[in-house]
């Protein structure tokens, strides 16, 4: 396949003329290197993204770089014979809008080491609205499986529950054989939470004590909020459940204690999908196209975006006024 001389991508600028980003027609060799080069059918939008595309959070280490932490498409030429041309594949992480040039982009050139042939059972558009969200959700229970948790020691509590990794955590666990509590201050997509797999919703006051340690409620869970509520989900975890922690949308700050620990055995397991090494990425994946496959993606796709509406999409990201997940289209 011939590849155009000029396409169009997301680039985001921080030099002399201050910080700004917006779609500029750009050229392969403008590109971080890499062995593989695809056409990309579609990307997402995380919370890093907005951060990156606003300049609200020190996300890139370097400038000018597409953004779009996410992506996948059709192979149109490799360096690398694992692939070749019309092979279906997929990034998540891995430098993208941070070191590397990322998904926002009609083309992009992707390091072969981090290249995921698209897993039989998902198609394209399945990946994207799984995309970090969802592998950071996944990551996230393969941690806790690792260090033994089981349906038996009690349901999983998922904080910021609306939001992309909230979303999918739950529809994932759900369909691991957990029972999900989702924990939101949103009470008006309560019907929402419950439709993709909740069994209860709790409002944030489920998470609200103060105190190092309570009667146990939950078997672990998954917190996207960070500060008091992280605290009171670690104090309200049964002996030897675990509680991963893969966001801080409240803050990073931690106000605990160690008796959780000492007394109770609970864990506290850190999510860093960015860097996850490639053997777990392949498990991930294949999970998540087959027994850990979420039911409800077309429910948690709550919108699709084009290039010309990420502005508006992190405006809105940013405020607290999304939820669910958003698919960009190229």
């Amino acid at each position: 396949m011939t590849i155009p001389s000029r396409f169009n991508a997301f680039r985001i600028h921080n030099d002399t003329a201050g910080y700004r980003s917006g779609i500029e027609e750009i050229a392969l060799a403008d590109l971080a290197p890499g062995e593989v080069v695809i056409e990309t059918a579609y990307s997402s939008v995380n919370f890093k993204d907005a951060l990156a595309g606003t300049g609200q959070g020190k996300i890139l280490r370097k400038f000018p770089l597409v953004g779009g932490i996410d992506v996948a498409g059709h192979v149109v030429a490799s360096a690398d014979p694992k692939f070749k041309e019309g092979d279906a594949v997929l990034v998540t992480g891995s430098g993208l809008s941070e070191t590397r040039d990322g998904g926002y982009s009609q083309y992009a050139r992707l390091e072969a080491k981090w290249t995921i042939p698209l897993p039989k059972g998902l198609s394209l558009r399945e990946s994207m609205i799984l995309g970090t969200a969802g592998f950071t959700a996944a990551l996230a229970l393969f941690r806790m499986i690792e260090n033994r948790q089981t349906p038996e020691l009690g349901p999983l509590a998922v904080t910021g529950a609306t939001g992309g990794v909230g979303s999918l955590a739950i529809d994932i666990f759900s369909s691991a054989g957990y029972q999900v509590h989702a924990v939101s201050g949103k009470a008006d997509q309560t019907d929402y939470l419950t439709a993709i797999g909740a069994h209860e919703v709790l409002g944030r006051d489920a998470l609200s004590t103060t105190r190092p340690m309570e009667s146990t409620r939950f078997g672990g869970g998954l917190d996207n909020v960070g500060g008091p509520m992280l605290a009171s989900l670690l104090a309200q975890t049964a002996p030897y459940g675990n509680v991963a922690s893969a966001g801080l949308a409240a803050t990073h700050d931690l106000p605990t204690t160690v008796m959780p620990f000492i007394i109770r055995g609970v864990s506290l397991l850190g999510v860093a999908s960015a860097g996850t090494a490639r053997d777990i990425r392949d498990e991930i994946w294949r999970r998540l196209a087959t027994d850990w496959k979420p039911a409800h993606l077309d429910a948690i796709c709550t919108r699709e975006a084009t290039l010309q509406q990420l502005p508006e999409v992190f405006a809105r990201m940013l405020a607290g006024g999304s939820h669910g997940r958003t698919l960009v289209t190229l």
